[in-house]
């Protein structure tokens, strides 16, 4: 079911400008992604963590402390931009965040802060993601080794809180103990399983396909978006996280009819502002964002090309949601504001960097981009 792809280490793909090439002028783009990352570097606290937002309980801790799920997305967002453990001067940074995380998860494999919440499968997921990522970086081996355990004991969290029976079947929620579900914890899962998997970790076919049959069940025969629960509206993040859902499960799904269609439904939302609201609007804007500039790129073609000038716009133009002048991101309401500057920051980083293709998770293959145009 999934794609398996042979990809370099990030290090591998940093290469160097030869001396006597004339210099590129940077993008307005990467600018911004190397001010974000100074930032990210100087709100690092001397643990490991970064911040969380004043109000932010994440499903752990409360009032602005430690979430291990804004720091496994810091983590994330160096990594996308290309800088990795132990090298350059951003490698100590990225360290320290991995084992911050690492330090947080629990005896029955679930990583979490002092206080478990009622949105723990939320947070266990993005952090389980990161650890896929990292972990064939990392560079003493012994520390690796300790990570893949710790990886494994994460995985196995995520298949026993699949729930099993029902319409929610193949789904996940925010609790540990399966049943419920929703798209938007179930797309961090297959995310997090998707990148264990390439890394070697048992992850059952019949895992991913009940993973799959939830998330086609979300979707709106009328307008081809994707709805948070069975029945209820479709939005632009939910179609998002679904997109990449499915791309992530099989080549059979990229290029798809629901994919491009989906993808369509997101270009007339974002031009029209019609129903599921246009994206600065929308009380999850980062969050919003972040899976639907993954999704564009999965889906490529003429859909990445025009979402890119939006994203771009959108990010870094004074008139929309632009980068202030120290490097971040704020949010102005809902989830945004509470979860902090540190998470909106480096969701627009991780959004920014897909086109980098460093992060093995968010790679496409060419062929179904060649499908795509």
């Amino acid at each position: 079911m999934f794609k398996y792809l042979l990809i370099p280490t990030l290090a591998a793909l940093l290469v160097a400008t030869p001396a006597s090439a004339e210099p590129r002028k940077r993008e307005a783009f990467e600018v911004a992604i190397d001010n974000a990352l100074e930032y990210l570097a100087k709100s690092q606290n001397s643990d490991g963590s970064w911040n969380s937002g004043r109000d932010f309980g994440g499903g752990f801790q409360g009032g602005g402390n430690r979430d291990p799920a804004i720091s496994a997305l810091c983590v994330m967002a160096f990594l996308s931009a290309g800088h990795v453990p132990g090298e350059g001067k951003y490698g100590p940074i990225v360290e320290k965040g991995v084992r911050f995380v690492c330090g947080s998860q629990q005896q029955n494999g679930v990583f979490a802060g002092q206080m478990f919440g009622m949105t723990v499968m939320y947070s266990h997921g993005i952090c389980t993601l990161m650890l896929a990522e990292v972990i064939g970086l990392m560079p003493d081996r012994r520390e690796a080794a300790i990570y893949r355990k710790r990886l494994e004991a994460a995985v196995k969290l995520i298949k026993y809180a699949q729930a099993k029976s029902g319409s929610k079947r193949g789904g996940w929620r925010y609790s540990i103990e399966p049943g419920d579900a929703d798209i938007s914890v179930t797309a961090w899962q297959v995310m997090a399983l998707r990148a264990a998997k390439n890394v070697g970790c048992d992850v059952p076919a019949d895992v991913i396909e009940q993973a799959v049959e939830y998330v086609k069940s979300c979707r709106d025969p009328y307008s081809k978006g994707y709805r948070y629960t069975q029945g209820g509206a479709t939005t632009l993040p939910c179609t998002g996280a679904s997109i990449l859902s499915l791309e992530l499960c099989g080549k059979q799904y990229h290029g798809s009819d629901e994919s491009r269609q989906a993808a369509q439904y997101i270009t007339d939302q974002l031009v029209a502002g019609g129903r599921g609201g246009g994206m600065r609007s929308n009380q999850h804007f980062f969050y919003g964002v972040y899976y639907t500039s993954q999704a564009m790129f999965q889906v490529g073609g003429k859909f990445w090309d025009w979402y890119r000038k939006y994203l771009h716009w959108l990010l870094l133009h004074p008139e929309a949601h632009a980068q202030q002048p120290g490097g971040f991101w704020t949010g102005v309401s809902g989830d945004d504001h509470n979860a902090g500057t540190n998470y909106c920051t480096a969701m627009a980083v991780l959004a920014l960097t897909v086109e980098y293709r460093f992060l093995p998770i968010y790679q496409r293959g060419e062929e179904a981009e060649e499908r795509a145009k």
